[in-house]
């Protein structure tokens, strides 16, 4: 028995997951993201989505997908550094 580094990643994928859903939910909520969550949450997460929101404007002008891409974005490189990982140790 080792280090499970695919349970690893796999957990820290999640936890940033639920994050940005937290974060999103907040959005909802009036001045909920200048509430101390938020504006943790926004630290956290924002520079994440902000890479997506660059070539993914929002739909209608209102309709913001960009963190559905992120979070498609994040399961893909998990699977992906997963798989380095794999190839690499030989597991």
């Amino acid at each position: 028995m080792g280090f499970d580094y695919v349970r690893l990643i796999d957990t820290l994928e999640t936890i940033y997951s639920f994050m940005i859903i937290g974060y999103i939910l907040l959005s909802w909520l009036p001045n909920a993201r200048e509430s101390f969550i938020g504006e943790f949450l926004g630290k956290l997460v924002e520079p994440y989505l902000s890479i997506f929101r660059r070539f993914i404007p929002p739909i209608g002008g209102m309709l913001d997908i960009s963190p559905i891409v992120a979070l498609f974005a994040l399961r893909f490189v998990a699977y992906g550094l997963i798989g380095v990982l794999d190839f690499l140790i030989g597991r």
